[in-house]
């Protein structure tokens, strides 16, 4: 058993305590949660800082870890898709060596689980053997209607690899996924559990392209050789034309949203669709240089969560150097907002908030000590250390 106490214990669930204390078991289980008037039998260790639970992130691509510093950043997602697809393909061991070094960096930034994107089998010996807990998103590419079907037997195939670990089948992306493989996955999503997890408006060109089919996704196609005579411009922004192809039946969570507007915010609200959404701001600067309006998306009745995504978007795999993005861009979100969408609101999202996400007895969220804040406020010196 282990005392820990702090300037600050953010339960989550609770305000927070002021010299609070947090009291684990060795396997990491909350016994209590207090404050310095009623202290628990047994040693305290005393930290300067703030005590959080584990934090997850819920959008990863841990398979394109071996690429990190290999994409030149700044030259817009139609050049870094390009990039991508240019260089992925590397030796199976320099790929297997990067996912798990990319697995410990997370463990040692606290992250306790992870929402992570899968286009291979390449992942699964890492997830198996991982500390961390993983849902992967066995991901759907496919722009021309006819081939919708052997793309979506072939991410079947896949995902029963990943299984019995916490797996399902998702699109891309509205510029990727034909609307025959959008209805392909809601077929499967209405009939079984199947999370969703979907790249949304990461540039403006995607909107541009599903309002007038203008744009550079017209030369993106071209340079990948799809025929795309097929698709019709639908006068409204991609997020708009595909919301009525998605499932009501599963938790859905929109990625980025780095072009999403309020006109955009309203238009879900007229469905009955279970929308999260997740925020990678790094990733967003690393392609675009920008990034999305954040608040016009609180208060608006959605759960919002965080994400790295990818070493190839990212210098680093880290929650709370999202949070210090978000904060330094947007400083009237406070550090408490942050916390709840880097713990709680990802653990509800992927499904396991009754074990992770809270300071609760009998939970094992496990427990981060944040340094280096400037009163509640994160700062450039604020670092994170797994005490649990």
């Amino acid at each position: 058993m282990k005392s820990f106490r702090a300037d600050y214990v953010f339960p989550i669930f609770a305000d927070p305590i002021k010299n609070g204390i947090v009291t684990v078991d060795d396997q990491g289980k909350i016994i209590s949660v207090t404050d310095h008037n009623n202290p628990p039998d047994g040693p305290i260790e005393q930290l300067s800082g703030v005590i959080s639970p584990g934090f997850i992130n819920t959008h990863c691509h841990v398979e394109l870890s071996h690429l990190k510093d290999k994409i030149t950043p700044g030259k817009g997602l139609i050049n870094f898709i390009k990039d991508i697809q240019a260089s992925r393909k590397a030796d199976d061991k320099q790929i297997a060596e990067a996912i798990q070094k990319a697995d410990e960096e997370m463990y040692a930034n606290g992250i306790v689980a992870v929402g992570d994107i899968a286009n291979s089998n390449s992942s699964i010996p890492v997830k198996v053997a991982s500390k961390l807990y993983y849902h992967t998103f066995v991901e759907t590419f496919g722009f021309l209607p006819q081939n919708a079907q052997a793309i979506f037997d072939k991410a079947m195939e896949l995902m029963r690899e990943f299984k019995p670990q916490p797996c399902s089948i998702t699109p891309h992306a509205p510029y990727s996924v034909s609307k025959e493989l959008f209805k392909l996955i809601r077929k499967h999503s209405d009939a079984e559990p199947n999370l969703i997890s979907i790249h949304n408006q990461e540039c403006e060109d995607e909107n541009k392209f599903y309002r007038y089919k203008l744009g550079d996704f017209l030369d993106l196609y071209e340079h990948f050789g799809i025929d795309i005579s097929h698709f019709k411009p639908q006068a409204r922004n991609s997020l708009q034309s595909i919301i009525p192809l998605l499932t009501n039946r599963q938790q859905v969570l929109l990625v980025h949203n780095t072009c999403t507007n309020l006109k955009d915010i309203y238009f879900i609200k007229r469905f009955d669709r279970k929308i999260n959404w997740c925020f990678c701001p790094k990733a967003n600067l690393y392609i675009e240089n920008h990034l999305p309006k954040i608040p016009l998306f609180i208060d608006q009745g959605f759960n919002i969560t965080l994400g790295t995504d990818s070493l190839a978007s990212n210098d680093s795999l880290c929650i709370l150097s999202e949070m210090r993005t978000i904060q330094k861009k947007f400083p009237t979100i406070s550090t408490a907002k942050l916390l709840e969408w880097a713990t709680v609101n990802g653990a509800s999202f992927l499904g396991i908030d009754d074990e992770k996400g809270t300071l609760e007895p009998g939970k094992t969220p496990g427990l981060n000590l944040i340094t280096g804040l400037d009163g509640l406020k994160i700062t450039p010196e604020s670092k994170v250390k797994r005490l649990v």
